[in-house]
């Protein structure tokens, strides 16, 4: 070789050494940007597919209300497709945060596809439940299958995993800034991994971008009313607080016991489904109303604009515990959005804020209590309802958040520290150790 050639590129040695030297996190980012993308790319036209059959789900389902009948059928032949071919991604949720916990082998990538038929098929014969578990299922599922292509350990696959449930809730619900806080939050209560923040913003960021590209619209709400910031409105956000606290709980509780009486009262799984089903469909066909079924868009939407009964956030309460204790697929978020929305509106008879402001506090500070998550649900506030509302959203999740206790949906979720120094003991144990 020349001795300029030798020259030139000991030079460029020398400079590429000396620029990572000053710059040691530029590997890391190229990395995971890339990492991020494909992550983005792949969830966000997932979660795209997914709302688009969600939406005409629900349209056949409002337009042919006797489908409604067959919902323990459906829920037979889910169960059947579970308990012979997907036992090992039942868990669902669970075993997305369990695997950021203690990485095991690689999420078999049939949850995708599993949980995907089984909440359109829920949805489309009348069950109540949401999205959120759906998406998060199908992100973790997705992604985990690019563990061995980039030949990640144990700890970047903890990461993975984290950027794609922050990938999926931010595509699913258009809340990119949400969806990342809350894969980094929702895992580990009160402490959150900050190596894994730049992969989970720039994961949930790409993925919205890529569900926004397929022209999927999200639900827009608006608060047409917000006091000034004063003493009493915020005593009476604080009260509000509390029972959304409380109902985040009673939700949390409700659903974990329901659960334990079908697996205790029937033993064989596919069939505890037709009977949740049963239930569910006489109850529709009794009241004649499909408004406690489905997501619940509308009358969520509504609580925004008129003050609602009481009975609204209970009923739903009651149809989203049966449907997805007795084994239904599809997530528990957006019925917690339509019970903390509904019991917001419900509470302005007694507590004198605006009904509308009190319907967005609601919709997310249950969810914030029932999934142990106050960062993600001020920030998911925020981007859908607006700045000017944040401190009364960010009152809501904190109380929510303390008074809601030692509960969540998410049984697999370790409790990193304690809400109160009295429960510090509880630290590193998981609420199914509890």
């Amino acid at each position: 070789m020349p001795k300029h050639q030798r020259t030139l590129r000991a030079k460029t040695v020398f400079y590429t050494q000396f620029f990572f030297r000053k710059y040691p996190a530029l590997p890391y980012i190229a990395k995971w940007l890339c990492i991020s993308f494909i992550i983005g790319a792949l969830v966000g036209t997932a979660s795209a597919g997914f709302l688009q059959s969600l939406e005409w789900a629900t349209q056949f389902r409002e337009n042919h209300i006797w489908i409604i009948a067959f919902l323990p059928v459906a829920g037979f032949l889910v169960g059947l497709l579970y308990y012979y071919f997907g036992k090992n991604v039942e868990a669902g949720n669970n075993l997305l945060i369990e695997n950021i916990h203690e990485p095991k082998e690689i999420i078999p990538f049939k949850m995708a596809p599993f949980v995907y038929l089984g909440t359109i098929i829920t949805h489309l014969f009348g069950g109540s439940a949401g999205r959120e578990g759906t998406a998060l299922q199908m992100a973790g599922a997705i992604a985990d299958q690019l563990t061995k292509p980039f030949r990640l350990d144990q700890n970047e696959r903890r990461i993975l995993i984290i950027s794609a449930i922050a990938a999926g809730f931010g595509s699913v619900f258009g809340t990119p800034l949400a969806g990342a806080v809350f894969g980094l939050e929702v895992f580990l209560i009160g402490k959150i991994r900050y190596n894994a923040i730049f992969p989970a913003f720039a994961s949930a960021i790409l993925a919205n971008w890529a569900t926004n590209l397929w022209n999927v619209k999200h639900t827009h709400y608006h608060i047409d009313f917000i006091p000034k910031l004063e003493f009493l409105p915020i005593i009476y956000s604080i009260l509000a607080g509390i029972a959304f606290g409380v109902c985040a709980a009673a939700f949390s509780r409700g659903i974990h016991w329901a659960g334990s009486v079908f697996k205790s009262k029937i033993k064989y799984p596919p069939l505890r489904p037709v009977i949740g089903g049963t239930l569910v469909a006489l109850a529709v066909f009794a009241m004649g109303t499909t408004r406690y079924i489905g997501l619940g868009i509308p009358t969520i939407v509504e609580s925004f604009d008129t003050q609602l009964p009481l009975s609204d956030f209970a009923l739903k309460m009651i149809f989203t515990i049966v449907t997805l204790a007795a084994g239904f697929k599809g997530g528990e978020v957006t019925p917690l959005f339509f019970i903390g929305a509904t019991l917001g509106s419900a509470l302005s008879l007694i507590i004198p804020l605006p009904f509308g402001l009190l319907a967005g506090m609601g919709f997310v500070a249950v969810f914030a209590g029932a999934t142990n998550t106050p960062l993600a649900c001020m920030l998911m506030g925020i981007e859908l309802f607006g700045s000017e509302s944040g401190v009364y959203i960010a009152i809501a999740c904190i109380v929510s958040y303390l008074l809601s206790g030692n509960n969540s949906i998410y049984t697999r979720q370790k409790i990193g520290q304690a809400k109160n120094r009295r429960f510090d003991h509880l630290n590193d144990k998981s609420f199914s150790d509890l």
